[in-house]
């Protein structure tokens, strides 16, 4: 089968399964589902192609399957237990399956959210807060009303979820102080969601005409060729 006509039938199958798709505005059908459902397979399959040859067969080489020239007895007994170590706890992620068993299967859960949460965590204090504080510093230098409205949005939005309060007539109530900055951060969420949806609609537009685009250019090609 030539390059061309695999061209082909990649560009009749995207415009078959985009109808599919769309098929939902008329309402939930057979259609529909199949898209999706070869949406998630071709997704997962290829998730594990990539993971199979991207991660787990660099692993096994470096690890399990390494060469033993130039290297002690020693550090090839502690590259096997490192090599063992990833595949022990998918092994344990199993037991998470029976309900009698999951208990078991938390041993290997806790190590994958622990170092998850840490390397989340320290990328948003590296890759966000850090760099935000650094350029609020220099906005306030720069231009002052700018830094004050970085300022007070950052202070009113950390107090809009803080929820300390004191009691008064029998009532957990929030000080006027507060209630007034929340507010006002609840203002600044506001704000940031919508622009956040607004730019996520602009996206999903801006996509949607590109594919239709190409389908309308691949069959009017064909009509015409």
């Amino acid at each position: 089968m030539t390059p061309e006509n695999l061209d082909l039938i990649a560009g009749w199958v995207a415009l078959g399964l985009t109808l599919m798709v769309f098929s939902y505005l008329l309402g939930d059908n057979f259609l529909y589902r199949i898209a999706i459902h070869v949406l998630v397979g071709v997704a997962a399959g290829y998730t594990v192609i990539v993971l199979t040859e991207s991660v787990m067969i660099p692993w096994l080489n470096e690890t399990l399957l390494a060469e033993t020239e130039g290297r002690s007895g020693a550090m090839m007994t502690a590259l096997r237990v490192v090599g063992t170590v990833p595949f022990l706890g998918g092994a344990l992620l199993l037991f998470k399956a029976s309900p009698r068993l999951a208990l078991i299967g938390d041993w290997g859960l806790a190590p994958i959210i622990g170092v998850g949460v840490a390397v989340a965590l320290v990328g948003a204090i590296a890759g966000t807060i850090v760099p935000l504080a650094q350029e609020a510093g220099e906005a306030v230098g720069d231009d002052t009303e700018d830094g004050l409205v970085i300022l007070v949005g950052v202070i009113s939005t950390l107090i809009y979820f803080q929820y300390w309060a004191v009691e008064r007539h029998g009532e957990l109530q929030r000080p006027r102080l507060l209630r007034g900055l929340s507010a006002i951060g609840h203002l600044f969420v506001m704000v940031t969601l919508g622009a956040l949806y607004a730019g996520a609609i602009l996206t999903s537009v801006a996509i949607f005409s590109d594919v239709i685009r190409q389908h309308l250019e691949f069959v009017l090609d064909k009509i015409g060729g």
